[in-house]
């Protein structure tokens, strides 16, 4: 609620303002307000229609395309409250004198339309800045109706204040309230900075950086007043990620900084192009040095393994497994090599990917798998009894039914990989089988169900143990290329920003010193 509140009070102040500057103007010119107040009135319906249309975008899409539409309108978010502060800051003074300006001239062309123009320009612009930052703020907000309220709070308030000033009933120092709110403002955008970039992750766009750094679930549990102000107005989750802290200090500290620093501590009209040259040369260190002496050694990726072991389903070895890339690129091959018997090769295809044991796998499989060894076509009464788990089927007894018997094989299942970058993170032999039983002793045919037939699985501890080595290479991966690459390109970026501005405020220097 604070912080759609202090949005809604900063933002429908300047709109105000704007509105009040206009219209003191034209009373004092004799003219009419009405077409101001249209244009005001177009705007305003246009803004709220902005934000609605956004808001609803955002619901009606699927759960990853939320997080993807989220992440955009939150980055808006944040590029339009970091150009409105830059932006006052340069203009406030001329603000009202600019206003003017416009105003004269739509009064000196006696067309209407001008003026409501202006007016809608002028309002328009503060309001979508405010649809699209609310939208932003409603959603890292933990109530919307809260958020609602400190909105519309926020707007009434600063329609009252900008009344009474446009009245001369009140003074108030709008720079220092600016500066303040502005400062409060950076806090938000900065949470919106984190907000963005853990729902770019949600949307599969970041991957890097996803290491944890602190756990905030002490100082603001769930549900207490600590956790409201941590994660509603300043948007800072309690399971903070690498990168979401890295993007939160970069955003946060030279805005807070150009927010904060006092005017009598800025550089002079002449001296501004050296203090961003400086800047700029030092960023560019800073780069250079990180993308240098990050951390590059790495240990080696998981490799597969000369042979993976199996069990059976009562859990006893039942062998070793090697996976070999097949012929046809889209599938591969199985060696299955069992403790007794032949060896046997699998050709398995390919069927994507999935999750699995927290990895996302390419999936192979084979269909209707046979058992390791030949199926026999006779079946004694021992070979029966072993088959069904050490008894005799119901209904069939020894004594009246000796054998042997005649057996008809049916083998039904699917035998399933799963790889990760080549290394076999689980792998499973699911088949069954049905067998048909004549002759024997037996007056006619039966047909049973042979427990466990060639079933066997990667033990869990294996799969448990790959899938953490895999996670811990990827994590480690990811985190040199945010400290050796990402992050010196940011800041190598922001290096040639200073640089820019240092060769445009020199140009403005020389051109000044050439006039005078």
């Amino acid at each position: 609620m604070l912080a759609t509140l202090i949005i809604g009070l900063r933002e429908g102040l300047e709109a105000a303002l704007i509105v009040g500057m206009i219209a003191a103007f034209l009373r004092r010119n004799g003219s009419s307000l009405k077409p101001m107040w249209l244009g005001v009135g177009a705007a305003v319906l246009i803004s709220a229609g902005i934000g609605i249309v956004l808001e609803l975008l955002a619901a009606a899409l699927p759960q990853q395309q939320q997080e993807a539409m989220e992440t955009l309108i939150g980055a808006a978010a944040v590029a339009i409250v970091t150009l409105m502060i830059l932006w006052m800051s340069k203009n406030a003074r001329s603000m009202k004198s600019a206003l003017e300006t416009h105003a004269g001239a739509a009064l000196k062309a006696g067309s209407v339309f001008a003026l409501a123009g202006m007016a809608f320009l002028a309002v328009l612009r503060e309001g979508i800045e405010t649809a699209v930052f609310m939208v932003a703020a409603f959603q890292s907000s933990l109530s919307p109706v809260s958020a609602g309220t400190g909105a519309v709070l926020g707007l009434v308030i600063a329609s009252g204040i900008g009344l009474l000033l446009f009245r001369g009933a009140i003074k108030i120092n709008l720079t220092r309230f600016f500066a303040v709110t502005g400062a409060f403002l950076v806090f938000v955008a900065a949470g919106l900075v984190m907000k963005s970039l853990r729902t770019a992750h949600e949307a599969g766009w970041l991957n890097i950086g996803q290491d944890a750094t602190l756990s905030l679930a002490r100082l603001a549990p769930n549900g207490s007043a600590r956790a409201a102000i941590l994660t509603g107005v300043f948007g800072i989750p309690n399971d903070p990620r690498l990168v979401e802290v890295l993007g939160w200090a970069l955003y946060l500290l030279p805005m807070l900084a150009f927010v904060l620093w006092p005017r009598t501590w800025r550089p002079s009209v002449g001296s501004l192009p050296r203090f961003q040259f400086a800047a700029a040369g030092s960023f560019g260190v800073a780069a250079l040095t990180l993308a240098i002496c990050a951390p590059l050694a790495l240990a080696p990726a998981p490799s597969p393994l000369a042979s993976t072991p199996v069990l059976t389903a009562s859990g006893q070895p039942a062998g070793t497994i090697r996976v070999t890339v097949a012929k046809a690129k889209s599938g591969i091959e199985l060696s299955m090599n069992p403790v007794e018997g032949p060896s046997s090769t699998f050709a398995l295809t390919g069927h994507g990917t999935e999750s699995h044991a927290g990895r996302t796998a390419e999936v192979f499989t084979a269909e209707a798998v046979q058992g390791e060894t030949a199926d026999p076509e006779k079946v004694s009464s021992a070979d029966l009894a072993g088959l069904n788990g050490g008894r005799m089927p119901v209904g069939i007894s020894a004594q009246q039914n000796p054998g042997p018997f005649d057996a008809d094989w049916n083998h039904k299942g699917k035998l399933t990989v799963w790889l990760v970058n080549g290394v076999v993170l689980d792998a499973v032999n699911d088949a069954a089988a049905t067998l048909t039983l004549r002759g024997g002793g037996l007056a006619a045919s039966r047909t049973i169900a042979v427990a466990a037939v060639g079933q066997w699985h990667v033990p869990e501890d294996l799969v448990s143990a790959s899938a953490k080595e895999l996670t811990a290479h990827e994590s480690a991966v990811s985190e040199i290329s945010l400290w050796s690459v990402y992050l010196p390109i940011v800041i190598f970026i922001s290096a040639l920003f200073l640089l820019r501005l240092g060769r445009k405020s020199h140009r403005r220097a020389r051109q000044r010193d050439m006039q005078t």
